[in-house]
């Protein structure tokens, strides 16, 4: 029996264990949770490096909001360092489909949301499920999204093709302001893309921490945006991909900027 092996990231404790167990039930589903964006990429690098991948994993649109609240954060996005555990769900799946592509993401939301839904899809998220669904719904889209199957709830697919249509159009915009940045800040965006916050970008490029903020801060600026989830989906729409960290490291040569 070909079995799957799916992560459940939710920060609600009780949510995830219960949809980890329901799902542990079936006879061919392997599943983990973590609580976190943090602990999620941890947990698929770990399963990666012992040759053991995840081939799904389910993720809450809201991660990261309850800490967020707790702390007396306004927004949640790539967080400045690892060890915070706010990295929203949309932010998760962008980190995910840049390092580990194989990987399918679903995300599992509370209420429909077009708006959010479109911008899941354009991250890589290959389903957007309400959280009360059925388990024998969210059986069937993760065996779905296995065979590079899209799943939306129909009473979302006119919202988020309206979505869409408009972001395509807004394209030829996106790339103009991305333009409109210095090549620093180009490669500072590719970053943010990539899933980093401020003190990933300072060591993977050999920036101080306070001309990494410095530059977030122009990009944002310059794209006329608020957050880095809004840069992060403009850039996508431009088409800026994620850094290649590694070999840009190689290539800098270590040099301060």
């Amino acid at each position: 029996m070909v079995r799957i092996r799916v992560l459940v990231v939710d920060d609600h404790r009780i949510f995830a264990e219960s949809l980890a167990a329901a799902l542990a039930a079936e006879p061919d589903v392997d599943v983990a949770a973590a609580g976190s964006g943090p602990a999620a990429l941890r947990c698929l690098d770990r399963a990666a490096a012992e040759g053991r991948r995840f081939d799904v994993m389910l993720v809450d649109a809201d991660l990261g909001t309850t800490a967020a609240a707790s702390l007396g954060v306004r927004a949640v996005a790539v967080p400045d360092g690892a060890d915070n555990g706010l990295v929203d769900g949309i932010s998760l799946v962008v980190g995910v489909r840049s390092g580990q592509p194989s990987v399918r993401t679903v995300v599992l939301a509370e209420k429909d949301d077009s708006r959010r839904a479109a911008l899941a899809l354009q991250a890589g998220a290959s389903g957007w499920v309400a959280k009360d669904c059925s388990l024998q719904r969210l059986l069937a889209v993760i065996r779905g999204v296995l065979r590079d199957e899209t799943h939306l709830p129909p009473a979302l697919l006119t919202g988020v093709l309206r979505e869409l249509t408009a972001a395509r159009k807004h394209r030829t915009e996106s790339e103009r302001l991305v333009e409109s940045l210095t090549p620093r800040e180009r490669e500072v965006l590719r970053c943010m893309v990539a899933g980093l916050g401020r003190k990933a970008v300072a060591e993977r490029l050999f920036l101080s921490p306070h001309t990494v903020r410095t530059h977030m801060q122009n990009v944002l600026g310059k794209l006329g945006v608020h957050s880095t989830l809004a840069a992060v989906a403009l850039a996508r729409r431009a088409g800026v991909g994620p850094a290649d960290l590694a070999r840009d490291v190689v290539e800098r040569g270590g040099q301060l900027a």
